[in-house]
């Protein structure tokens, strides 16, 4: 099955270019929410000496917290969606670090083993073809490097809620979510491509999951 970065910008084309970085400043629920993303993600980073990548870093927001705790040379983010990355460039252009380019999960186009540590930070449910991603998240890790994952849970909880968030403001998000991760769903996927679970959590009521694993 092929799908091209056209059809992911497509599918994705109603999300602002800035919308985490407004988000968080506009909207209560979602500065909690994606603050509880931030603190749990931060528990898991580990400090690098090389590169990180971010795989759907949008406007660049998560990808500073990122740099910030891994204390990388380099965070590459990339996404499909040209207009966020455009507007990253430009908010974080004095951070000589930070680089965002357009990509593409199922094909990343970086070399074998390049970066310490990868992440996916609620990312992973809107891609055509997971196990691609993750054969390719651990191709381009280091050996002894580390990916961090974070997925909605698709609890009852959330799927109670989520057609709601469609309906208002999350309505750019309305049939975005092309895989669900119910219950260790994503523990599974990632034991198939060869990667190590070490951490494994669930928090805001159980909607949302956030793993590391490892490459051998």
């Amino acid at each position: 099955m092929k799908h091209t970065l056209q059809q992911a910008a497509h599918l994705h084309e109603n999300v602002p270019p800035d919308w985490y970085y407004r988000s968080l400043k506009e909207n209560h629920f979602q500065r909690y929410w994606h603050t509880r993303r931030f603190q749990e993600a931060i528990k898991l980073i580990e400090k690098v000496k090389g590169e990180v990548l971010d795989i759907g870093c949008a406007d660049g927001v998560f990808t500073k917290v990122i740099l910030d705790g891994t204390k990388a040379t380099k965070i590459t983010g990339i996404d499909v969606l040209k207009p966020s990355i455009e507007w990253a460039k430009d908010h974080w252009k004095r951070n000589k670090k930070m680089k965002f380019e357009l990509g593409d999960a199922h094909k990343l186009s970086y070399k074998s083993q390049q970066f310490e540590a990868v992440f996916a930070m609620e990312m992973l449910e809107h891609v055509f073809e997971p196990i691609k991603v993750l054969k390719e998240v651990k191709r381009v890790l280091k050996k002894g490097g580390y990916a961090v994952f974070l997925v909605p849970s698709e609890n009852f909880l959330f799927r109670m809620l989520w057609p709601l968030w469609c309906r208002t403001r999350g309505r750019i998000w309305d049939h975005t979510h092309l895989h669900a991760y119910r219950k260790d769903f994503l523990v599974e996927l990632c034991k198939q491509v060869g990667l190590e679970t070490v951490e494994n959590k669930k928090f805001i009521l159980g909607m949302l999951q956030i793993i590391k694993v490892r490459k051998k």
